[in-house]
């Protein structure tokens, strides 16, 4: 059986060959992530460039080219020689132009050729992120389980944080209490929203503030490991839960199992979202698949596409979804994988209270609203 990284590298070779290139580039930090099977070359995480570069050849042959101040680094604890060999730049040499980097990769060439990439380095290079995504949305065996592992300790901390929770705490402290929980799981927050009482009704991303939660909580992760991320809501509130409330949850539950039912190989994204549209209109909430979008397809990136009515993208075997529908008020959002035909959630919610939607004969589980009578304060 082939490694995880040999297998990518043939998806790589064959687009390479079929758009007649002699090698690509991997810059982004997603990209970088995903060949080196969970490597990565992330320094400054406000760019999604990396500090350095992966180049692949079109005979297979795989490099990592960087500055004298990362390369030893990278050797020493995110890749292996073995799997990349090691083509170094000094630093002021990479500094001065971002074509020394392009020159190094066409140094290794032995008979020419255009080289593409995966961001924007320079006019010497075309970009193409697009076929990239292609090779990557298919996860191998292994990143199916690691995905697994990230999606179950994602759940497992969030759900254990959402017991210790009490009332007359600030979005923003909350949010620095679930970073620190979240890390104990070895899991990195790329996404962090904390929404309390009026603001989940006014935002759709309520980025954390220092509003003090009294009755409501919505809290929505995006949590890496690896490179992988698994994207995850929840609802919590204080005492007796609405019925109003628990009607929307009720509602965006059946939506939520729609999607995941509809989510087998060949069903395109302008499918999935008249899917979602009907729902909502059938479950007397026509309007709110125009207050935010619905999800889709994920892996190391939050969303590589989003399900939207001209969207022509199809859903693969292997393939991972985070689909977050919401009504006013209340969302549901889970991450799963297509495994044999069928979409399987790795971000169980296990210590929240179950709504169960049974379509087909299939039951598809989304979390309902966790009711605190009391807990520790966060």
């Amino acid at each position: 059986m082939i490694s995880e990284i040999e297998e990518k590298t043939q998806r790589l070779c064959e687009m390479l060959k079929a758009e007649r290139l002699a090698g690509v580039l991997l810059n982004a930090q997603n990209n970088f992530a995903w060949l080196t099977a969970g490597g990565s070359n992330g320094i400054d995480m406000s760019r999604d460039a990396g500090a350095s570069c992966l180049f692949v050849r079109a005979d297979g042959k795989r490099f990592v080219l960087a500055n004298n101040i990362e390369l030893p680094r990278l050797l020493a604890e995110e890749i292996s020689e073995t799997d990349f060999e090691p083509v170094q730049l000094s630093w002021q040499e990479e500094k001065a132009s971002r074509d020394a980097v392009i020159a190094k990769a066409r140094s290794l060439l032995s008979g020419g050729g255009e080289i593409a990439s995966d961001t924007y380095l320079s006019e010497a290079v075309r970009p193409m992120e697009a076929l990239i995504g292609e090779c990557r949305y298919q996860l191998t065996a292994d990143e199916v389980k690691r995905y697994r592992e990230l999606g179950t300790d994602a759940a497992d901390a969030l759900g254990d944080f959402a017991k210790t929770l009490s009332p007359g705490v600030s979005e923003i402290e909350i949010a620095r209490s679930l970073h620190s929980k979240l890390a104990e799981y070895d899991l990195a927050t790329v996404v962090m929203l904390v929404g309390a009482d009026e603001r989940i009704e006014r935002y759709r991303h309520p980025v954390p503030t220092k509003n003090v939660w009294t009755k409501t909580l919505l809290i929505a992760i995006c949590a890496k490991r690896k490179g992988l991320i698994a994207s995850l809501s929840r609802m919590v509130c204080v005492g007796h839960i609405p019925s109003e409330l628990e009607r929307r949850t009720q509602a965006t539950a059946v939506v939520n199992a729609k999607l995941q039912a509809a989510t087998v190989p060949g069903t395109t994204a302008s499918q999935l979202y008249h899917i979602a549209a009907s729902t909502y209109t059938r479950m007397g909430f026509a309007d709110e698949i125009n207050k935010h979008h619905q999800g889709g397809a994920c892996g190391y990136r939050t969303r590589d596409w989003v399900a939207h009515p001209a969207n022509t993208q199809t859903v693969k075997p292997n393939q991972a979804f985070a689909w977050n529908p919401s009504i006013t008020g209340t969302k549901a959002e889970a991450t799963g994988i297509v495994i044999e035909e069928r979409f399987e959630t790795i971000t169980p919610a296990s210590q929240f209270p179950q709504i169960v939607s049974t379509l087909d004969g299939n039951d598809y589980f989304s979390p309902g609203v966790l009711s605190l009578s009391k807990g520790a304060s966060a």
